[in-house]
Parts: C-alpha cells; sequence; structure tokens
C-alpha cells in the first residue's frame, strides 16, 4: 500500500453546493449581459442528516487490471445536494441538511501540511466526474456501502459505467444526462498535502460556471480522452479543450497536468505510443501558444479513469512500454504550488453567500495574506464589516486561514443584500480598489463571425477572479509589436483583429474590485467573453484615478 493510501485523511464529500447556478447565454451585441447568477442556498456539509458511514470497510481497488483489496477507514456522509434558492436571505429550516460543521472541541489550529486546490477540465465526455471520483474512491474518501448506493442508482438510470462519476455529480438532471452542470467540490488529504477537488463543467454552454471553479484553483487538470474521435473532438473548433487551456491559464493557472484518459479502451491501448505522441504532438503547440512552459509547467500522465489504473498506484511494468513514471496521486504530491504571500494585505473574492442559523456566511479563496479569529474585515466596494465571528475551511471550524484555503467567514456588520459574488474581502486597514475605469492589454483570441472586429464602443462580459461585469472598450491606445511585445509606433489604431493585441481603456457598466497585474497578478488577469464565447484574455496595467475620465491616465 503507498504512503497516499495508507495516510490518506477521513474527509467528507461536499459536490456541488458551492458554485452558483447560472444561465450561460452571454450577448453582449445590445449592452445586455445575458449571464445570470442564481446562487444556491449553498450550506456546508451535513452532520447529521444523509446516510453516515464511519467504519473500518474493504473496497475493491481495480490496478493494472487486477483487483485487490484496500482496507481503509473512511467516513463519508452522503446527502442529497440542499434545494437550489435565488435568494440567501430567506430563512431557512435548521434541517440535517442545512447545517455549518462546527468542532465540537472549538476551532483546530492551523494545518502545518500544504493546502492545493484541483481543478479537473476538459471537453465534455472526456471523463473528468470520474477520475475525480476515482480519486476520492482510492483515497479513502468513499467506502463499499456507499459505492453500491451509486451502482444501484446507476443502474436504475441504465448508466451502469458512471457509478464513480456519481460521487461527485450528486444532481438528479447531472446523473440522468451524464452532464455536469456546477462545479463540484470534494477533498482528501495524504500525508504531505491537503486537496480541494473541483470538478468544473464540460459543456460549452456551462463554461461560467466552469469559469468560476478555475478561479478557485491552483493546479489544472486537463483531462484528454485519447479514445479515437473523442480527442478530435474535444480539440477542434468547437471542443472545449482549447478554451479550457486558454481560460485557466489566463486565470491563474500556472501547471497542467494533462491526465491522458481511456488508455484502456479497445481503440487505443496502453502500448499504442503513437496515439500518445499524436496527443502530444496537437497539444503541445496549442498549449505553447496559450503561454505554458511544455518542460516546466505540463506534465502528462496517462490513466484509465474507470479502472483507476496509474492513479493512486504506478502501473505495474510492461503495462505501459512508453511509460514508468509516477501515477496521478504521486504526481500530485510534487507539484511546485504557487507563490503565495502570506503575511500581504488580505484579498478574499467572494464565491458565494449563505445563510444558516440567522446567521450569515461568506465563501471565497484567499488570494493573498492570513486571516484569524477576531479580525476586522471589511466587504468592498460595499465597505460594510466588523470582526470576524466565524472563521473555517470547507470541512472545519479553524483558528487561522492561510494564502490558498478556500474559507468560510461570518463578519459582524454585513447584510446579505450588500454581498454578492465578485465582491472582495479586505483587511480594514488595507482596501483593494474599486473602479469601472482601467487601462488593460488585451490579446483577442477569437472572433464573432458577425463582429469580426474590436474597436471603440465594442460591448461584451468581463470575467476577473470571482467577478463578472458588462464592459465597454472605450478608445484603443496602442497595437503591441508581436515581435517585441512592446506598443507599436504611428497612430492610434482604429480597431484590432482576432490573434491582434492591443492596449486599450475600459469601462465597465458598475464598480469592480480589481487590481493591476504587476501589484497582484490573480486579481489583474481577466477573459472577455461574447455571446457564448472567449474572444480575448489580458491584464490590467493601470486604473483610473477616482474621478478621472473613461479615456485619462
Amino acid at each position: 500500500m503507498s504512503e497516499a493510501e495508507a495516510s490518506a485523511a477521513s474527509v467528507s464529500t461536499q459536490a456541488q453546493e458551492q458554485q452558483p447556478t447560472t444561465t450561460s447565454t452571454e450577448s453582449s451585441s445590445t449592452g445586455t449581459q445575458g449571464e445570470t447568477s442564481t446562487p444556491p442556498a449553498a450550506v456546508p456539509q451535513a452532520e447529521n442528516g444523509g446516510v453516515t458511514i464511519s467504519d473500518s470497510t474493504s473496497a475493491p481497488v481495480s490496478n493494472n487490471n487486477t483487483t485487490t483489496t484496500s482496507t481503509t477507514t473512511s467516513t463519508l456522509t452522503v446527502s442529497s445536494p440542499p434545494a437550489k434558492s435565488s435568494n440567501a436571505d430567506d430563512d431557512e429550516e435548521d434541517d440535517a441538511e442545512g447545517q455549518v460543521i462546527k468542532s465540537s472541541t472549538g476551532p483546530k489550529p492551523k494545518d502545518d501540511r500544504d493546502h492545493m486546490s484541483i481543478v479537473f477540465i476538459g471537453h465534455v465526455d472526456a471523463g473528468k466526474s470520474t477520475i475525480a471520483g476515482q480519486t476520492l474512491l482510492l483515497t479513502g474518501q468513499v467506502d463499499a456501502r456507499a459505492m453500491e448506493k451509486f451502482e444501484k442508482v446507476a443502474k436504475d438510470l441504465k448508466r451502469d459505467s458512471w457509478y464513480i462519476a456519481f460521487i461527485m455529480d450528486t444532481d438528479d438532471e447531472e446523473r440522468a444526462k451524464g452532464k455536469t452542470v456546477e462545479v463540484g467540490r470534494a477533498y482528501f488529504s495524504t500525508a504531505k498535502r491537503r486537496f480541494t477537488v473541483l470538478d468544473a463543467p464540460g459543456h460549452k454552454s456551462y463554461v461560467p460556471n466552469m469559469i468560476g471553479g478555475v478561479a478557485q484553483a491552483d493546479l489544472g487538470v486537463l483531462v484528454i480522452s485519447a479514445r479515437k474521435g473523442e480527442f478530435e473532438t474535444g480539440f477542434e473548433r468547437g471542443g472545449q479543450t482549447r478554451e479550457h487551456a486558454v481560460l485557466a491559464k489566463t486565470l491563474g493557472v500556472n501547471t497542467l497536468i494533462v491526465l491522458v484518459n481511456k488508455m484502456d479502451e479497445k481503440s487505443v491501448g496502453w502500448d499504442n505510443k503513437a496515439r500518445w505522441d499524436e496527443i502530444q504532438s496537437k497539444l503541445n503547440p496549442f498549449l505553447r501558444s496559450t503561454g505554458f512552459n511544455i518542460a516546466k509547467q505540463v506534465i502528462y500522465v496517462p490513466v484509465s479513469g474507470l479502472k483507476g489504473m496509474n492513479m493512486l498506484t504506478r502501473l505495474e511494468p510492461g503495462v505501459c512500454p512508453f511509460y514508468n513514471g509516477p501515477s496521478f496521486i504521486e504526481t500530485l504530491e510534487t507539484v511546485p504550488l504557487p507563490k503565495r504571500s502570506a503575511t500581504g494585505a488580505l484579498r478574499i473574492p467572494i464565491l458565494d453567500k449563505f445563510r444558516e442559523g440567522g446567521k450569515l456566511y461568506i465563501q471565497g479563496k484567499i488570494e493573498a495574506g492570513t486571516v484569524k479569529y477576531g479580525d476586522r474585515l471589511m466587504v468592498y466596494p460595499n465597505k460594510e464589516g466588523g470582526e470576524i465571528t466565524y472563521l473555517g475551511t470547507d470541512t472545519e471550524e479553524r483558528e487561522e486561514c492561510g494564502p490558498g484555503e478556500n474559507v468560510k467567514v461570518s463578519i459582524q456588520n454585513t447584510r446579505p443584500e450588500s454581498i454578492t459574488q465578485g465582491f472582495m474581502i479586505c483587511n480594514e486597514s488595507h482596501p483593494c480598489n474599486v473602479v469601472s475605469k482601467f487601462e488593460v492589454q488585451l490579446y483577442v483570441t477569437e472572433l464573432l463571425p458577425h463582429k469580426p472586429l474590436i474597436s471603440a464602443g465594442y460591448q461584451c462580459v468581463l470575467h476577473i477572479h470571482t467577478a463578472r461585469e458588462e464592459m465597454t472598450v472605450v478608445k484603443l491606445v496602442s497595437l503591441i509589436d508581436p515581435k517585441t511585445g512592446k506598443p507599436a509606433t504611428g497612430p492610434k489604431p482604429q480597431y484590432v483583429q482576432k490573434g491582434g493585441t492591443v492596449v486599450a481603456h475600459v469601462v465597465t457598466s458598475q464598480p469592480v474590485c480589481v487590481e493591476t497585474y504587476k501589484d497582484f497578478p490573480q486579481l489583474g488577469r481577466f477573459t472577455l467573453r461574447d455571446e457564448g464565447i472567449t474572444i480575448g484574455i489580458g491584464k490590467i496595467l493601470r486604473l483610473a484615478k477616482p474621478g478621472a475620465g473613461a479615456s485619462s491616465g
């Protein structure tokens, strides 16, 4: 048994509860944002609800076509997903599924193990949910009795092979259609690290939800199907492999594990090096053009998500002649962590909010700084706040949390109606910038056939950290010379086309909490989308001074 398997801690699975339900039809041709975010009444894992399983069980583990028995002590609370509500201010019944996890012994001290949030991305049907579920299964987070329930549900739906995906896909609609809609969330740990697992939807209709998941991640896991035809469908125009990779890089994911899934499929085979090389030969040039350093930032790992091969333990010698590297979970333990500032100004972009027991809880990821019980925090742009009255991760109450942690906080003097996704929690003494006008450097990745140019007046939707806001291009300042990376000389450009890079002044319909890329890279990167496609990526260069005109600076 590997060290990772032996030391996997018992952690609860919480799929689907965090991410707001989004109707994702983006259109800005009339200046109206077509995406509407309807936050669910998100609640943490039930303490007593659903089916609680806590005992030593023997769960079958499939590895390299040989079934062995792994005995682990695990705890899983299986609850029905909380009812979705469009109003987080509604008073809710204090039922078993709406409980905030509270430690019976009070807040726990800071866990010194590194924490990493990983997001599974890729084209629909590549196997993301199955791999995420298999990861939890193999690390001891799901026991045999829980799996029996998932298998029964899958069989009843005549989707027998989807039972592992149902660990993450808990919504009835998702299970019936086999498509992830919201970002599933779960947790596991090894002796070396603690992990938050984010399972992002792969269908193009739910890209805004996927963006919300990637905004919380430190590491991207791009799942590729090796099956003949499936890789091509995901990678060619219209597939989500390309767009997901671009969005991941833009949103701050600098390391990518590429899981080449379904290697056991009949049309592929573990010994099919030609297919392995073909996938890399097509994917590498694209990833390189997106900004990834292939040698340092991209790691390829062949797996079978359904059978669990090369997931926890390495492949047996001879199974895959051209690969003798680490398994997927071994790779997760050795990937470098992103650089984080634990001593700088606190920045927590708000992802969601919910009420429980008359108390308001706010959820988000700490991008910089450290937060402790008793700190005085403010929510911007509304400038409401006070002392922290609750602090915790997704699984436990804590005394202190650092950068990279996904946290829940309750802050005095905050009102549900004045808090929304994209707002920012900061130290009272070090507020963030709240602006509606700024200068950006924009690279145009794609344009709509009926809108082939970007010029002054172009309207689209800005995605930056967890915020989403309508945006208008006010003025094009200069084109960027692709050879030098510096502004080109000559007259100011009138427009920019696909493949061009431009410095521009933009204005948002409402003030947003942002920083310059130079000061806070993770809060200064953005993506532009229009009518359901990603049209551009970029970074904030300068912020307009209060009272300055849209084209000033």
